[in-house]
């Protein structure tokens, strides 16, 4: 035993070390030497079990008043496994404590209790509902505890029995290598108990389907893929709480507006004559129309910005402007007076009442020269 290391040189605390420090260390440092970190590594195996071994007996206060007044020697004959990890050793436990997240499962039997499962929801919103806010109306399907059976699963005057393989764990151990590890009850699926005869309303899974009524409260500002979580209104649970609810906005497109952040687009045309002339237009918004002056010889794609017109901020800061595109249309089906007239205008206008045409033809004159 002379050959061995000071069990607290080995995990780095003083003599003094509390129990929880002594754990935080061990932790550290077995997740950084541990074996499925390190595969193939004997250098890491041998560090994994010296580790191990300090930790069994640093971490049990008989083991270590023992080891504190005669060393390594005062351990002979206690009991004492050297790193052995089977289920029957103390070390266990601790050892499916710390590494039960690595393993699919802690050594220690899990409670029952299960939460209700997560639902999802599609609403679909108009464009106006989007901008202002709405309440709605929502008819949702869920699982709920069966009432025949209160939630066991199991048939009117019969009870889930244990589960044989795993004793009621949920989990069975087997020894892998050096150490022992644990996995689901595949009797049972986790359950730790199995169901004999199952309730003829539920077939034992212990929950039913049914429909329940909503209301849900949509914010202003919301888009298309704005998820809102309504807590509680899930499945219901057994013995674990309820799942939550998450509803998934779908705004529909509108015929005139459409959204760019919290600004709102409208398009609108104007005539050949509303645009060389100026002209007055009523202009539709969230909130109504308004009036709005177009100056004379206003070309197509111009915008005017309507202030705070758009939408409010979801996060609640501000609003966004409309944004109002004028589109120019080319007047079709003219009759013959009006063609006459057109061409009449034509040829007193030529190119100075054109300045985007004139201006265009002057540089591809440049290009070519």
């Amino acid at each position: 035993m002379a050959d061995k290391r000071d069990y607290y040189e080995v995990l780095g605390v003083h003599r003094n070390a509390a129990e929880a420090e002594i754990k935080k260390a061990f932790r550290k440092m077995a997740v950084q030497h541990h074996p499925d970190k390190n595969p193939g590594d004997k250098e890491a195996e041998e560090n994994f079990k010296e580790l191990s071994e300090a930790y069994e007996v640093l971490s049990d206060p008989q083991k270590r008043a023992q080891y504190d007044q005669f060393g390594h020697a005062g351990l002979s004959g206690s009991g004492f496994s050297g790193g052995g990890f089977g289920a029957g050793s103390p070390f266990g436990d601790i050892f499916g404590d710390i590494f039960g997240d690595i393993f699919g499962g802690g050594g220690r039997q899990r409670s029952r209790g299960k939460r209700g499962d997560d639902l999802q929801y599609s609403m679909q919103i108009s464009f106006e509902e989007a901008a202002a806010g709405t309440e709605k109306q929502i008819e949702v399907p869920y699982a709920k505890r069966c009432g025949t059976c209160s939630g066991s699963g199991a048939k009117a005057g019969t009870e889930p029995k244990t589960c044989p393989t795993c004793k009621g764990a949920g989990q069975v151990r087997f020894q892998q290598g050096f150490f022992s590890v644990s996995k689901t009850c595949g009797q049972c699926n986790g359950e730790g108990r199995i169901i004999e005869s199952p309730c003829p309303d539920c077939r034992g899974t212990g929950s039913v389907r049914d429909h329940k009524t909503l209301t849900v409260k949509v914010p202003a500002g919301v888009e298309t893929g704005i998820r809102l979580k309504l807590s509680g209104e899930g499945g219901q649970g057994k013995g674990g709480g309820n799942g939550d609810l998450y509803v998934y906005i779908e705004v529909k497109e509108h015929s005139i507006f459409r959204r760019d952040g919290n600004d709102v687009i409208c398009e609108i045309p104007i005539s050949f004559t509303q645009a060389a002339l100026g002209c007055e237009i009523a202009v539709p918004t969230l909130e109504g129309r308004v009036s709005m002056k177009i100056p004379e010889g206003v070309q197509t794609g111009r915008i005017f910005r309507l202030r705070s017109k758009g939408i409010v901020s979801l996060q609640g800061y501000g609003k966004g402007d409309q944004l109002v595109v004028l589109k120019v249309e080319t007047p079709t089906n003219l009759s013959s007076r009006q063609r006459e007239l057109l061409e009449e205008f034509a040829q007193l206008s030529g190119e100075d009442v054109n300045p985007h045409h004139k201006n265009f033809f002057d540089k591809v004159k440049e290009m070519f020269s």
